[in-house]
């Protein structure tokens, strides 16, 4: 016990360590004290258990399980046990919520009701709850007097599995075009698609007969009558036609004759090798027996070599003349088409007349368009307007050059300015000439001289 509550955990984010105390609780009061609390279990526990029959889970714990149907009773309960947490105590209220709300229908309802599936959810929505409650109540499936949280024993399909793998098959079948290659047997359809839709695991006779009825039945993309299937192509007629199950007999019985010859050349070489040993071996009634055999062997291979090409020319013409049928079909509808838009126009004669009109129309424009063009209002004298705009191109340029002459100016100011500074600078740099009788006399001059360079600066 606890495989599958470990797979749940490792694999599964709504079975994350936190939410197990809850998931594995008694959350029927939940309902009216926390609604969306007990709704998302519900949804979480559904998902799970259609997560565990998808991946062939269930039917390794003892169930009969599929990968589309529930096989279940109250061992479901046991095998979802927790090493932490024991059994899940409301794992009876998922399963009775699922039947309510058609995540799970009775296996032998789903496949003898002729109704679309989804139509019987609207309607049994529609239905009160109590109602519900009580048919449900007279099925055994709860027990609110004894407080129980029953598991209803019985199988049941696995609308989330059957939608998911019908998707899967929607995506492979787009491809096929041609009638032909969408017409089958039963068994060449289950045997095309099994292990393709399933994955690792393989689809069971069950499952199959539970798609097929709801590709049929319910999402119409097929047409099945419990022998023939056909894929269904625009514009088809519905149910399965005589054409249609002659192609696939032609198609299974041609398969099954490429078996037998796989089988013979395979026999045949087999006996050689036997009639080769018995020569090598010197035993002479071995070696003859062998050679009878391949030689039987041989006529059977070429038997079933001239039944198949027969058989390949017949499904030639069966696919030549279904494709003719429908290039007909195509040009005839192409015909009314085109009548019917020729009789929009309205023939020769009215295109005509709505050119002529057009064409009066056109040229009534042009006329239009010329009278707006012409000049209207106050005549101006283009001479002036010129005379006056060199005026006042002159006059700018001769702010122009103002303002440059002035900047020149103020430029050669600060230029003669610093020269005399530099001149300042130099003279304050020579050595002061020594006089022995008069050292004050000379001390005193030489601000008088450093003032006149200056003011000569200044006046300059």
């Amino acid at each position: 016990m606890g495989e599958l509550a470990d797979y749940l955990v490792e694999h599964d984010a709504n079975f994350r360590k936190a939410r197990l105390p809850a998931l594995y609780s008694d959350f029927r009061s939940q309902k009216t004290l926390n609604p969306d609390g007990y709704h998302a279990n519900i949804s979480a526990w559904l998902l799970a258990l259609a997560r565990l029959a998808s991946e062939g889970l269930l039917s390794r714990q003892g169930s009969k399980s599929s990968i589309l149907v529930f096989d279940i009773d109250e061992s479901l309960r046991r095998s979802l046990d927790s090493k932490q947490f024991g059994q899940p105590l409301a794992l009876g209220t998922v399963i009775n919520e699922a039947l309510a709300q058609k995540d799970l229908i009775p296996l032998q309802g789903f496949l003898q009701s002729n109704q679309n599936i989804y139509q019987q959810q609207q309607s049994w929505s529609q239905i009160p709850w109590n109602i519900v409650g009580w048919a449900l109540r007279q099925l055994g499936v709860i027990d609110p007097a004894r407080g129980e949280d029953k598991i209803p024993k019985g199988n049941y399909v696995i609308m989330k599995n059957v939608e998911a793998t019908s998707r899967e098959l929607g995506a492979r079948i787009s491809e096929k075009t041609p009638r032909y290659d969408r017409v089958f047997t039963k068994a060449q359809f289950q045997a095309l698609f099994a292990s393709v839709l399933a994955k690792e695991q393989r689809l069971s006779d069950t499952d199959f007969d539970i798609l097929l009825k709801f590709l049929s039945r319910d999402k119409d993309m097929i047409e099945y009558d419990g022998h023939t299937v056909r894929i269904r192509g625009s514009g088809e007629a519905r149910g399965i036609t005589e054409e249609d199950a002659s192609i696939a007999s032609i198609k299974e019985l041609t398969s099954s004759l490429q078996h037998q010859a796989d089988l013979l050349n395979k026999r045949i070489d087999e006996l050689d090798q036997e009639a080769r040993s018995a020569v090598l071996r010197k035993n002479r009634v071995a070696a003859l027996a062998a050679l009878k055999a391949k030689k039987r062997a041989e006529c059977s291979l070429s038997t079933r070599y001239a039944t198949l090409n027969q058989l390949e020319e017949v499904a030639s013409k069966l696919q030549q003349a279904s494709d003719q049928v429908q290039l007909v079909k195509i040009m005839e509808s192409s015909a009314s088409a085109l009548k019917g838009l020729n009789a929009q126009i309205g023939g020769a004669e009215q295109v005509e007349s709505t050119m002529d009109r057009l064409r009066e129309q056109m040229s009534a424009t042009d006329e239009l368009s010329a009278i707006l063009a012409e000049p209207t209002g106050v005549i101006l004298d283009e001479e002036e307007i010129d005379e006056e705009l060199e005026a006042l191109e002159k006059e700018q340029k001769e702010e122009e050059e103002e303002k440059r002459r002035r900047k020149e100016e103020a430029a050669r100011r600060r230029e003669e300015a610093a020269e005399a500074a530099e001149a300042i600078k130099a003279l304050d740099g020579l050595p002061s000439i020594p006089t022995g009788d008069a050292p004050e006399r000379i001390g005193a001059q030489s601000p008088t001289a450093e003032t006149g360079i200056a003011n000569l600066a200044l006046d300059t």
